[in-house]
Parts: structure tokens; C-alpha cells; sequence
């Protein structure tokens, strides 16, 4: 063989590799605890150098492809960190803030993979005993490219915290909350059920509360429930067949109760499902996690090789 008609044939290899080939990608979500670069009315505190400093060791361990944030302070708080990241090794060239009717904190996206189309929800409301209500913190939807024929939707989410509201029940707030976040996923899954779409975020309550089922749904549209764990060793099914594994799945502490609970969720379509690698699914554990947020991160990941998804970005960004 020739040396052009050898590397002709490796360049055609390695062509037809890079097309049929399995692409694995990590998605997780963190609340990453009032990360403000500067006080505002209702919360006083900036984001110590030390709380910063986990958060990037958080991070960089995980290694994500696409990370959604909750307690977002403002955009400049979201740049600093992507700059602090990429010197740290972890370059997310794409990025989404949505900032809503809460104007402390906001919900974010970092990416390493393109944003093909945003759609931010930053101004529904709600009816709730005669009284009008806003979304507090808004809803980010993004479509993600992570290979060339697979595109996938990402709802972050930040809903009502478990705080008592002088002006309404919490629980109640949350609920109407979910519901309008559902109707946008149902929006979605109704006009294409082979639509991949992860929904993700810090729900503020337990997994048989109504309005985190309201969120995961029912029936044919229903969403699977990642529900990370730590990987610490515990495999065993649990004595009750009926319930989960007694795996760590723990992502909040509260320290008025001095309480641990799941909060934080990474659900997925049934699409999505499908290209899930449960194995490397989980909950992180790092050395003084509480020193960067009262919560802990979730990381899933992927594989485009499956079954390959041909939705279309519904709106491309140049």
C-alpha cells in the first residue's frame, strides 16, 4: 500500500469513527448557595473566597458537560465563576442566566457542548386564592447539541423554598410553581414524545410531596427519576421491595432542623431515558462539600450511541 493511499484509508477511518462512534457527555445541577459578588436588600452576604474555592474543587471533580446552577447571584457573579473555571481547566464556552421576578438570585446554565436555542420563562404567573403570584425565580430551557444528530432539552428549575410566606402557603406556592412547569414540559413531550429533555434543578421538597410529583408526572409522559446516590459501596436492594435501595441520596442539609434531605433532582423523558448510564450516576462526595453550599451536586451521564435522536433545534443561534 501507498503511504497517500494509507493515510487516505486512515482519514476515511477515522471519519467514519467519529460518526458512528458513542459520545458519552455529563449533565449535573448544583445549588450553589447565594453565590453573590455583592450584598443585596434581603441577603446580605457575599460569596466568600474560600466557599468559591470548593464550589470550582466541586466542579472540577465532576467534570460536567453541562452544569445547571441555582442561587445564581448576578451575571457577573456567573462570568466570574466561568473565568475561575477555565483557569481551573474547565471551559464552558456557552452560557445562560435567566433572571425572573426574584432579583437575588437566578438560575444558570454552563455549557461545553452548543446551545442551539434558548427559551427563557421569566414572567408567569399564577392565580392563588384571588391573589396573583409570580415564578419567583423563572425556568431556563435550553436545546444542547452533543453530537451531530442528537439535540436534547434541559429545564432548569428553582422552585418555591420550604420558607414560611406571609402572603401564602408555601407548599401551595411550589405546587403552582410545578404546575407550570409540567405544562411546559407536556408542551414538549405532547408535540414530540421522542423528545430527550432532562428537567433539573433544586425542587425544595421531598419526592412524594405534590408539587415534585406534579413535576415527574404520570403515565405514558411520565419522567424517570435518576436519583444519584453516593458510591460508597451500597448495592444491596432494600428488605422492603417496595422502596428504594437504602443507597445516600441525601443533597440538602438544614441546619435549623440539623436534618439531611433530597431536594435536588435530575429527571429525565423516556427518550432520555433510554441513553442514560445509570452506573455513572451519582452524588459526589468531597471533603468539607458544606464549607461551598448547604447542598450537594447530582452528575448523570449519556451516551448518544443508544439511540440516536433526530430532533431539529427549534430556533438556531448564530
Amino acid at each position: 500500500m501507498t503511504k497517500a493511499k494509507f493515510f487516505s484509508t486512515l482519514a476515511f477511518t477515522l471519519l467514519l469513527g467519529s460518526n458512528l462512534g458513542a459520545v458519552n457527555f455529563r449533565v449535573a445541577t448544583y445549588n450553589v448557595e447565594n453565590y453573590l459578588d455583592q450584598p443585596t436588600e434581603s441577603r446580605h452576604f457575599v460569596k466568600s473566597e474560600a466557599a468559591k474555592a470548593k464550589i470550582r474543587e466541586t466542579i472540577c471533580a465532576m467534570n460536567p458537560d453541562v452544569l445547571a446552577l441555582e442561587e445564581m447571584g448576578t451575571t457577573n457573579a456567573l462570568l466570574e465563576l466561568r473565568a475561575a473555571l477555565k483557569t481551573a481547566g474547565q471551559n464552558f464556552p456557552y452560557w445562560e442566566q435567566v433572571q425572573a421576578f426574584d432579583t437575588n438570585i437566578h438560575v444558570a446554565i454552563l455549557s461545553k457542548l452548543p446551545i442551539v436555542s434558548r427559551h427563557p420563562h421569566t414572567n408567569d404567573d399564577f392565580l392563588l386564592d384571588g391573589r396573583r403570584f409570580n415564578v419567583s425565580r423563572g425556568f431556563a430551557e435550553v436545546e444542547i447539541r452533543a453530537a451531530t444528530n442528537f439535540i436534547f432539552d434541559v429545564f432548569v428549575a428553582h422552585l418555591k423554598s420550604r420558607r414560611p410566606s406571609p402572603v401564602a402557603d408555601e407548599a401551595e406556592l411550589r405546587l403552582q410553581e410545578a404546575r407550570i412547569l409540567r405544562g411546559f414540559v407536556d408542551q414538549r413531550l405532547t408535540r414530540n414524545p421522542d423528545t430527550g429533555l432532562i428537567v433539573l434543578g433544586d425542587f425544595n421538597d421531598v419526592k412524594t410531596s405534590p408539587s415534585t410529583k406534579e413535576v415527574i408526572g404520570h403515565g405514558r409522559l411520565k419522567l424517570t427519576d435518576t436519583r444519584p446516590a453516593e458510591r460508597n459501596g451500597d448495592t444491596d436492594a432494600n428488605l422492603n421491595p417496595g422502596y428504594e435501595p437504602r443507597s445516600i441520596t441525601w443533597t440538602h442539609y438544614y441546619g435549623a432542623e440539623d436534618s439531611y434531605s433530597r431536594i435536588d433532582y435530575l429527571l429525565l423523558s423516556p427518550e432520555m431515558a433510554k441513553h442514560w448510564l445509570k452506573p455513572e450516576t451519582y452524588i459526589p462526595t468531597i471533603p468539607n462539600w458544606g464549607t461551598g453550599s448547604d447542598h450537594r451536586p447530582l452528575l448523570a451521564t449519556f451516551s448518544t450511541d443508544v439511540e440516536q435522536t433526530s430532533k431539529p433545534p427549534s430556533e438556531d443561534i448564530n
